[in-house]
């Protein structure tokens, strides 16, 4: 399969007053293919989140490179670095955050609808599309944040985030706030927008059962370092690190 990111030598160190720098990604290299879901599991400050916000441009790396479609994003000037970012879109935890509490969910999937230049009625049936796509009645748009479930939330996040029709999709712990029926729910439609709309997805968690579901590689990642990497089952029946066997152990 073509690879659509690639990641070498990725480094980033954080300034830490008084103390050495602190490294939040140690030289982690790995690639995410053309309709792949991989998966990347570790503790809180293992690197995990800290290596979606480098894909996405919103920190820079201290070193290392990042290549997406062939194009090395490190070194590339900032609009034409856009152009690439634009192919990746995020969900994060918390959808009902991610949203503007005082606009409603349609407001909030329409606005870069609007910023591609849909008129109010063509965002309005756009919108319906998305919702209705990721499995809800397009009534919802009229609703606010506070007034759905964590589930619908996070299915109207997932609805925005397709909106600039995206290539890649990196889900940010994105089911770990939601309960085991919910959380079953929201990997499906993954699973489903996946093939029908031919997504990369990189699915960020801690949970090695929710990631033997649906994901097709696991990279394992402790302290900012890669330390194990495989299929699902490779991981969970031949554990080759210490912590990944700590987290095969949690979910026996």
């Amino acid at each position: 399969m073509k690879e659509i990111i690639t990641v070498n030598n990725l480094t980033k160190y954080f300034k830490a007053h008084g103390k050495a720098d602190t490294a939040a990604v140690d030289n982690v290299s790995f690639s995410l293919h053309d309709g792949e879901t991989l998966a990347l599991v570790g503790e809180s400050g293992s690197g995990k989140s800290t290596i979606a916000r480098l894909l996405t441009g919103l920190i820079k790396a201290t070193d290392g490179n990042i290549r997406i479609y062939d194009k090395d994003i490190c070194k590339m000037k900032k609009n034409k670095a856009l152009e690439l970012y634009s192919q990746i879109q995020m969900v994060f935890q918390n959808p009902a955050e991610s949203f503007n509490p005082r606009k409603t969910l349609g407001y909030g999937i329409g606005e870069s609808l609007k910023n591609r230049g849909y008129n109010s009625g063509a965002t309005a049936n756009k919108v319906a599309e998305l919702l209705e796509m990721c499995g809800l009645p397009a009534e919802i748009a009229l609703k606010y944040p506070h007034q759905v479930s964590g589930g619908q939330c996070q299915r109207a996040a997932i609805a925005r985030a397709l909106a600039v029709e995206p290539k890649i999709l990196i889900c940010d712990e994105a089911t770990s706030s939601l309960d085991v029926t919910v959380q079953k729910q929201i990997i499906e439609l993954l699973d489903k927008l996946r093939k029908s709309k031919n997504l990369s997805i990189i699915f960020i968690c801690h949970n090695l059962a929710l990631v033997q579901q649906f994901c097709d590689r696991v990279i394992v990642l402790y302290d900012g370092k890669i330390v194990d990497q495989g299929t699902p089952d490779e991981i969970i029946n031949n554990p080759q690190a210490a912590y990944t066997k700590l987290l095969v152990d949690s979910i026996l």
